[in-house]
């Protein structure tokens, strides 16, 4: 094996030794009065263990209180709180403010970054932020302008700060950090402006780059080992991801990771998902022969190492993109998963694709992958047969293609349009009831794919884009339970718009989402039915967390419409395509809610 490494790959092995986990971290997130990382805790599910607010008595939820954040524009992500201090964060310009719990919330201290407005153009879907992370007495920030900042937890001043991108090459930071051992990690976003995307984890001490892993390109800038590393159980070998990318394309081939990262202790394991092949036109990425290219390791799940970032295994969702469908949602942990007699721990993820994908965690092998929305009609199913020889692949259904022989294919009626089944919005799991619950987009589309040339810093999509609801339907969007060992939809609710909101699920039976009107909404884990509404001051993006404080349960969301969905409010933009097709599609929630921005928190009388 060593002889298979190259130079770079050893290098990124030496620079880091494994580490205990975390400690403090850790501790923090096994008690649930504490809201201490964004989605709760490493596995993702947005779990909480809390029980004082439950099914008998959410209906008696009121305001306790709530705070602006004194801009506007799209919340997304949610606040932390850490013993008796909240954390909160905004969108640009990337404010931070500490919170005193016990002394009717004042502000213990407030940070704002100095950043350069010129990186507002360049953020692909609003100036969305989705958080902040805590660990080792520090809050870290990761800014637009892809500055990552370490601050002081009890005052506000900077420890250290490292340049993680550049933003003339249309390189910026919308993703929230995640805090693995000694180490924090942030990936990058620009898949529209070309860039090659990657992850990279800081040092925590110092803010000294520990190592980098890119999405594409030569063996040693994506840490791929050909002999070890893995896709379907079978090593990649070596130019696993050269060999499918049209000359040297890849290096403007996008694949950025601006979602979210989960984390398995035992097997140390990080997993993330990578975006979009650049451009969105299929037809400039084909091969020379004119014939469709995977482009590996766009649209994937990749399971990598947290201390030298190579990778244990990678599983591209959908090769040869020709909708814009991101593989960056979560992937969520979960133990035990009985699927066909056989136990599993798993890892759970809701692609952008439609389809809900159930993997084994520890050799990357898909066992479940089925539509979470019936409407889905791009791919007639995902192969999972492993003798066949498009094992692990959708089956594309030619109506729905906007490639043919090499031509671009003006196409309607495309179910998912490009923001996907679900966006970034993360969904949750109970163990109460073994059954996910995920906000989703319910939206077809028009794509016009068009010849585009790449200039470092300049928007490179060459697609135009409508959107709209599936025919035949009203609805944008549905609140769903899924089984993920049977690949099965429990219940659905319908909504107006599409749910751009985080989930919550409690020990209180209750589970928790917001809607693009502004409501939050608590329902029955069981059967989905509702328990509780309250009308926010803005639309909701952001993500339910929940915390208890002097014995008392709390439940909170931002409310700040925005994100890709709301672009159009945010921005003020007009025309039906801007905002990559959303502007039209989403044109009648000016009639329901305007810009916000502020955090509205709720508990028990």
């Amino acid at each position: 094996m060593r002889a298979a490494l190259s130079g770079a790959l050893l290098a990124a092995i030496a620079l880091s030794s494994p580490v205990m986990a975390n400690d403090d971290l850790l501790k923090l997130q096994s008690d649930p009065n504490n809201w201490a990382s964004q989605s709760g805790d490493y596995t993702l599910q947005r779990y909480s263990k809390l029980d004082q607010i439950n099914t008998k008595n959410v209906k008696d939820l009121k305001v306790a209180w709530t705070f602006s954040t004194g801009v506007l524009r799209g919340h997304e992500g949610s606040p932390l709180v850490i013993g008796d201090v909240l954390y909160a964060h905004t969108p640009f310009p990337n404010i931070v403010y500490a919170l005193d719990l016990n002394d009717e919330n004042k502000i213990i201290w407030k940070y704002e970054p100095k950043q350069d407005p010129s990186v507002i153009p360049i953020m692909c879907c609003d100036t969305v932020n989705r958080g902040v992370a805590y660990a080792d007495g520090k809050i870290f920030l990761y800014q637009a302008d892809t500055t990552l900042v370490a601050l002081d937890a009890k005052t506000g001043k900077e420890v250290w700060k490292s340049l993680n991108g550049d933003t003339k090459r249309g390189e910026t930071g919308t993703n929230a950090p995640v805090v693995i051992k000694d180490k924090v990690i942030v990936g990058i976003s620009g898949a529209e402006f070309g860039v090659q995307g990657y992850i990279t984890a800081y040092n925590i001490k110092d803010g000294s780059r520990a190592w980098r892993a890119y999405s594409v390109g030569p063996d040693d800038q994506i840490l791929f080992d050909p002999e070890k590393t893995k896709s379907l159980g079978k090593p990649v070998g070596k130019d696993s991801s050269l060999k499918t990318w049209n000359g040297e394309q890849w290096k403007i081939g996008g694949g950025s990771s601006w979602g979210w990262y989960s984390w398995d202790p035992k097997l140390n394991l990080l997993y993330y998902g990578t975006a979009n092949p650049s451009t969105w036109n299929p037809v400039q990425r084909a091969g020379p022969d004119g014939k469709p290219i995977d482009q590996k390791w766009t649209l994937s799940i990749i399971a990598r190492s947290p201390d030298t970032g190579v990778a244990s295994w990678a599983y591209q969702l959908t090769p040869f993109d020709e909708w814009d469908y991101d593989g960056i949602n979560e992937s969520i942990l979960v133990d035990d998963a009985e699927i066909k007699g056989k136990k599993h721990n798993v890892l759970v993820h809701f692609d952008r694709n439609g389809f809900g994908y159930t993997i084994d965690r520890e050799s990357g092998i898909p066992l479940v992958a089925e539509k979470f929305d019936p409407a889905v009609n791009w791919s007639s199913g995902v192969d999972l047969d492993p003798a066949s020889p498009r094992y692990g692949r959708p089956t594309v259904v030619p109506q729905y293609s906007t490639f043919l022989n090499g031509q671009d294919v003006n196409t309607t009626n495309v179910v998912p349009a490009a923001l996907g089944t679900k966006d970034q919005q993360p969904a949750a799991y109970s163990p109460l009831t073994k059954l996910f619950y995920v906000p989703t987009n319910h939206v077809a589309m028009d794509y016009e794919p068009f010849k585009v040339e790449y200039t470092a810093g300049q928007p490179y999509v060459g697609a135009t884009l409508s959107m709209y609801p599936p025919k035949g339907d009203k609805n944008l969007g549905n609140f769903i339970a899924w089984d993920h060992t049977k690949g099965k939809i429990v219940w659905s609710i319908p909504e107006k718009f599409s749910v751009w909101s985080g989930a919550l699920a409690t020990a209180g039976g209750v589970v928790f989402y917001g809607t693009l009107e502004g409501y939050l909404k608590a329902v029955d884990q069981k059967d989905g039915k509702e328990l509780y509404r309250f009308r926010t001051p803005s639309g909701i993006i952001g993500n339910v967390f929940t915390y208890a404080h002097k014995g008392k349960q709390y439940v909170g969301v931002y409310s700040g419409v925005g994100g890709w969905a709301g672009i159009g409010l945010a921005a003020g933009l007009t025309n039906p395509t801007d905002g990559l097709g959303a502007v039209g599609g989403y044109s009648g929630l000016s009639q329901y809610t305007a810009l916000g921005g502020s955090l509205t928190v709720f508990s028990l009388p």
